[in-house]
């Protein structure tokens, strides 16, 4: 199959190293049933990730002119012309478990992680390249700087991991930002030991104030309660979501 080469197109940065592409495709786990690419643009990782004919793929392009040329160029590829972010999951593999893979839009990459973390009982694995600091931000563990809402909800139920970082110059035109490529495996947890909604709520309303200690941060949880175990002395960067599960029990119990 010819290669097909990156090109300046919709105002977009292409990735014109087909190394790179071909890396990216090879982070999919072995026995692999369901992939489902996001972004495909051109088809630079598209082309790799048809080489594996043992997967049932299809891709996922918003863009119109975009989709045309993929049916064109790759007359066997499923193509759905769509907004992922506003998809259900459910209908793409007829409810079946899947995986996510892309040189994911840099302007959506949180928001495609935030999808994957929703419907994490479709979603066994979600990797490929996005903006380095967004990246950092997922795979950052408590204590760092970067560790945020991201890296918690998505550390309880995916085992995070940084593969490598991608310079800007492999783009055409070369973007303002660094790249880099994660992925992100379903771990064994079916669920969290406390009420999930509330888990993801709390973590967000600590992290939206993470100068903050837990005690003036959650102040809303607290209904004129005395919140005095010492995990409220803490600030939300220091807790591991074992810990915010813990930290939800608690205050779940208070209320």
């Amino acid at each position: 199959m010819q290669k097909v080469r990156a090109k300046k197109h919709f105002g977009q940065h292409f990735l014109k190293d087909l190394k790179i592409a071909e890396r990216i495709a090879q982070i999919i786990p072995e026995n692999t049933k369901n992939v489902l690419e996001i972004g495909s643009g051109m088809g630079v990782l598209t082309q790799f990730l048809l080489e594996n004919q043992s997967i049932n793929f299809k891709a996922v392009e918003i863009d119109s002119e975009a989709t045309i040329y993929l049916n064109e160029h790759f007359p066997r590829l499923d193509v759905i012309n769509g907004n992922f972010l506003k998809m259900d999951l459910e209908k793409i593999f007829n409810g079946e478990k899947f995986v996510i893979i892309g040189n994911f839009p840099y302007n959506i990459s949180s928001q495609i992680f935030f999808k994957a973390f929703n419907n994490r009982h479709l979603v066994t694995f979600v990797g490929g390249m996005l903006q380095k600091e967004v990246a950092e931000r997922i795979c950052a563990p408590a204590g760092s700087k970067t560790y945020g809402i991201l890296s918690v909800l998505l550390q309880a139920y995916y085992d995070a991991k940084y593969l490598f970082g991608v310079s800007e110059h492999v783009f055409e035109p070369p973007p303002k930002v660094k790249s880099a490529v994660v992925a992100l495996s379903r771990n064994a947890t079916p669920s969290l030991n406390c009420d999930e909604r509330e888990f993801a709520a709390i973590v967000k309303t600590a992290f939206n104030q993470r100068r903050k200690t837990l005690r003036n941060s959650l102040k809303k949880y607290a209904e004129n309660q005395s919140l005095t175990d010492k995990i409220f002395d803490l600030r939300p960067e220091q807790l591991t979501f074992s810990q915010f599960e813990f930290l939800t029990n608690l205050i779940l119990v208070k209320n």
